[in-house]
Order: C-alpha cells, then sequence, then structure tokens
C-alpha cells in the first residue's frame, strides 16, 4: 500500500472513532452498533471492569448502564497502524467524563487499544481494551482521586449489589 492509500485508510478509521464518541455521547444506539464487527470484544477489566463479547450485548450493556445520562468523550493523538489490507490497530488518548449524578461527575483518563477490520470496504471496531491512567470524582466543592484501591472497593461493591 502506498503513503497516500494508507493516510486515506488512518483517515477512515479516525473518523470511525470520530463517531464512535458522537454516537456514544448523543444516546444514537443504532448508528453507534454499526460501528462495531458483530464478533466484536470488549475489555475493561484493566479499568475495573469486565469483557463482552459480541457487539448486541456491548451496546446493550452500555446503553443500560448509561441510560440517558450525559457523557462527553474526546479521544485524541491517534496512533494508527495499518497492519494489512483489511486489518489494523490503534491507540488513543481518552478523557471521558459520565455525570453521576447533579454535582458529581466522573473524569476518567487512559487510553483505548484497539483493532479494526475492514468489512464490505468500511472499516469496523473489532476489538477494544480500555485502561486508565487517572479517574476524578469532580463536584462543585472539590475533586477527589479516585485510587486503584477505591476503584476496586467500588468495583466489588457493585458486583455484590448486582450492577
Amino acid at each position: 500500500m502506498d503513503d497516500d492509500a494508507t493516510l486515506r485508510e488512518i483517515n477512515a478509521i479516525t473518523t470511525l472513532k470520530a463517531r464512535y464518541c458522537r454516537y456514544l455521547d448523543t444516546k444514537h444506539w443504532d448508528e453507534w452498533r454499526a460501528l462495531f464487527t458483530h464478533d466484536f470484544v470488549s475489555d475493561t477489566s484493566k479499568a475495573g471492569g469486565t469483557i463482552i463479547i459480541g457487539a448486541d450485548e456491548f451496546v446493550g450493556f452500555v446503553r443500560g448502564a448509561l441510560g440517558a445520562r450525559p457523557t462527553v468523550h474526546q479521544v485524541h493523538a491517534p496512533e494508527i497502524e495499518i497492519t494489512s489490507a483489511v486489518s489494523a490497530t490503534g491507540v488513543w488518548a481518552l478523557h471521558d467524563i459520565v455525570r453521576l449524578r447533579a454535582g458529581f461527575d466522573l473524569h476518567g483518563y487512559g487510553h483505548y487499544h484497539e483493532t479494526y477490520s475492514k468489512v464490505d470496504g468500511n472499516w469496523l471496531i473489532s476489538g477494544s481494551t480500555l485502561t486508565r491512567v487517572r479517574e476524578d470524582i469532580v463536584t462543585p466543592l472539590l475533586t477527589v482521586h479516585v485510587s486503584a484501591r477505591m476503584r476496586g472497593y467500588g468495583a466489588a461493591l457493585a458486583r455484590r449489589l448486582g450492577h
């Protein structure tokens, strides 16, 4: 693949990821689902989450977890490598904000480590691993850093409560 073709493919993947953020934050679930391969794998275990296999299962999980809760996902500084005519990898720096409740926001910082597959001429996300470098709970009065230990306690409590 020549340099021009490689840049076109990288641009297509960049557009895919931009749509990922926009559709997620605007809660356009059908359009968001169309960005993934059917056998998509999500791995958030390194960030206190779980592994979900299947795009429908993943979208259903995220939709149920977020509901109409406001979110903001900003990705930047992509490191995209075209590994073949139909596969690629990428790492994206991430800053996301999730409104937990009025006056309480979770600010997360980390990276998406992703794989992409070209299906019928279109790039789709086939795998995503989320890693976190920092999480903060932000209120109008103070910001509290969520340490790995606190995240572990919170995840264990959520599992106990069935969330």
